[in-house]
């Protein structure tokens, strides 16, 4: 009996829960074990458009929102796109622009709701989002295109605030770089938006005329009005891989000329091969890319080196 009772104290010892009756499994029923989480199933995590893999918001944004299974260059905000490509930020410009509705324009919806659904949507006043500050030891003129707000149209304060980026980077002399992600021309606004076709090749013009370098990243996808103006008169054209860019689209083409149009068709590597663009750049060497070539432009001396 002392050893028996001397067993059960030693068992217990090692196993305090074991006469737990609550803890005991119930004869003739498997036991299923909950399996320990994952940090995907922990964590916010988003879904690659490309492969379907599901990556942590932490991963994504320590890897520039490119999957780490299979190097698909997912969005990025304009904000966020911004604030990854300066090492500094200054300012920001043409906050003080907003849309008005001159048309009246309906079509499922009233303009005006339309425009505040989209602000609702992405945190932002409008399609184009304007900072200046710090690259390396440059100081330059960035606006970036964000596709969430509408699409990434441009209509009249899109135009506004790409003339006052222009015209503060002629005024200092100061480079800069547009991030183009746009399906075009804003419908709602008729008229008034493709007439910043012209204003903001003007300005581009106004630039160029002066010297002051300036640089367009095309990301997916471009096309439109914004295509045929701002995004295809740069000094220099980059574009990240496979991006979509074009002027009318890939279904449109077909349906007119009746016929199949095969991949790479309007992919950036398609373009690079026809000479529309310079270089495609892969999103973890585009801000060395793009320092070098600005601080090559601007005859400045280039701390990389």
């Amino acid at each position: 009996m002392d050893n028996k009772n001397a067993k059960d104290k030693q068992d217990d010892t090692v196993d305090p829960t074991r006469h737990s009756w609550f803890k005991r499994p119930i004869p003739g029923v498997k036991q299923q074990l909950t399996p320990a989480l994952t940090a995907v199933e922990t964590e916010p995590s988003t879904e690659c458009s490309s492969c379907h893999s599901m990556i942590t918001n932490t991963a994504l944004i320590f890897n520039c929102y490119v999957c780490p299974h299979c190097d698909h260059h997912l969005p990025m905000t304009a904000r966020e796109r911004l604030k990854w490509f300066l090492d500094q930020v200054d300012g920001e410009l043409g906050q003080e622009f907003t849309a008005k509705d001159p048309l009246r324009f309906v079509d499922s919806k009233p303009y005006p709701q339309r425009m505040s659904e989209a602000q609702t949507k992405t945190g932002e006043s409008e399609a184009l989002v304007v900072m200046y500050g710090k690259l390396r030891n440059l100081d330059v003129v960035a606006c970036a295109f964000d596709f969430r707000f509408m699409g990434g149209s441009m209509g009249s304060v899109v135009g506004d605030r790409f003339v006052q980026a222009a015209e503060k980077a002629l005024m200092e002399e100061k480079p800069l770089v547009c991030f183009a992600a746009s399906g075009g021309a804003r419908m709602q606004e008729g008229l008034l938006s493709l007439m910043q076709m012209a204003r903001t090749a003007a300005a581009v013009e106004r630039m160029r005329l002066a010297g002051i370098p300036y640089i367009v990243v095309l990301t997916n996808p471009v096309y439109g009005g914004v295509t045929a103006s701002l995004a295809m008169l740069g000094d220099i054209h980059l574009a990240e891989p496979k991006a979509m860019i074009g002027f009318a689209g890939k279904r449109v083409i077909e349906q007119t000329v009746r016929e199949t149009l095969e991949e790479p068709f309007q992919r950036a590597e398609f373009l690079l091969e026809h000479g529309v663009i310079d270089e495609v750049v892969h999103r973890h060497q585009l801000i060395d890319t793009t320092y070098r070539l600005l601080a090559k432009l601007c005859n400045k001396p280039n701390v990389d080196a």
